[in-house]
């Protein structure tokens, strides 16, 4: 795995806050994959592993315990839509319809398999709904990488990705 000095610096600093325990630069260290590479790859979590001088399983339990590490590309806009009660009742699942439909992303529906999400043909845009976004009186909420938008109505959609254009 080709990992980049900008990128190696980086991991380096990480590592070197946890002294006693390389252990605790984990979840640090997947971070800094995700955001260079995009998701986490079963080469990354060898190379972490190696890195930290611990066991692959012990960075893959954490990618799969996280919903947000993800383990395939996403799009290059990122929408996540929250999916607990609040915003269920104020229309997330009809909201997330509507993005599906602007966007040509397959709707995964609302399940509970982890951090699954779809992706656009053009490879533009993917969907994903997760648990809380932590504004449960302004709901549905949803977030385009990461700008949080809340109150969002099917009419704001076009807006909104426009800006993801």
């Amino acid at each position: 795995m080709q990992i980049p000095p900008q990128l190696l610096t980086q991991i380096d600093e990480a590592v070197s806050h946890y002294p006693v325990s390389k252990r605790s630069a984990s979840l640090p260290l997947l971070h800094l994959f995700q955001e260079h590479f995009g998701y986490i790859s079963d080469e990354a979590i060898q190379w972490i592993a190696a890195k930290l001088e611990l066991q692959p399983i012990a960075i893959l339990e954490l990618v799969t315990f996280y919903p947000m590490f993800r383990r395939s590309p996403a799009g290059r806009h990122h929408i996540r839509i929250c999916k607990t009660l609040s915003c269920a009742l104020a229309g997330a699942a009809a909201l997330k319809a509507k993005l599906c439909e602007a966007t040509g992303v397959a709707d995964l529906g609302h399940g509970t398999n982890g951090n699954a999400f779809a992706v656009s043909p053009d490879g533009k845009f993917s969907i994903e709904s997760v648990e809380c976004l932590a504004s449960c009186g302004s709901g549905p909420v949803m977030m385009v990488n990461d700008d949080f938008y809340q109150a969002v109505t099917a009419e704001e959609i076009p807006t909104i990705l426009s800006k993801y254009q």
